[in-house]
């Protein structure tokens, strides 16, 4: 039997202005917060290299401590960046992004809000010939209304709207690679989360 092989080469995560300050008056925030935990520890395990913003962190404050964003003990990122454009895809990120190399990426977008920031940072990451994931139960607006129609824009632009736990065995691939247990654990640690996550996100 051949040696198993991940099926995503190359994935990176976009992590976009989870802020405290956001957290009223965000559509179930929580449990944005709550999928990105998920998705942060699963790129630990896996080696995916983190990016993140903030939107006027001076004005807006800073990101949300349970995601431990470049705490001493926490997650390190390749770039954690202040910005006013909407998009992430900023010239400072985009310096730490292709640092990595110029190869074309498998990119996941988590964060707020769908209709603004998330839209226009995968619009770029599209443009610039990137494969992008959204992440239906990681997205959310302040306005819960907006969220399907910003997911069904970013489908119908060549995104792929899909949920955290599928995008995690796509990136598997396979069982037998060494990352699988660990992954499948904090898939089963995260069951319950998951599901309420999306009841309360993922409404058709």
């Amino acid at each position: 039997m051949a040696t198993p092989t991940r099926r995503l080469a190359r994935p990176a995560l976009f992590i976009c202005d989870l802020q405290e300050k956001f957290r009223p008056a965000i559509h179930e925030f929580p449990r944005v917060v709550s999928t990105t935990q998920k998705l942060l520890r699963a790129a630990q395990l896996l080696d995916i290299p983190v990016f993140a913003t903030t939107q006027l962190r001076s004005k807006l404050g800073e990101t949300c401590p349970e995601l431990g964003l470049d705490a001493p003990d926490g997650i390190k990122t390749k770039a954690h960046v202040d910005k006013s454009a909407f998009s992430m895809f900023v010239p400072e990120l985009q310096k730490a992004f292709y640092e990595m190399g110029e190869e074309k990426r498998e990119v996941v977008v988590v964060g707020i809000e769908s209709h603004i920031c998330v839209t226009q940072t995968t619009l770029d990451l599209l443009r610039d010939g990137h494969k992008v994931y959204v992440i239906a139960d990681a997205v959310s607006s302040c306005n819960a209304q907006e969220v399907p129609i910003a997911l069904a824009r970013l489908r119908a632009e060549g995104a792929v709207v899909t949920t955290s736990e599928s995008f995690l065995y796509e990136c598997m691939g396979d069982a037998g690679i060494g990352e699988f247990k660990g992954v499948a654990g904090v898939v089963k640690e995260f069951n319950k989360a998951t599901r309420e996550n999306l009841e309360a996100l993922c409404k058709m």
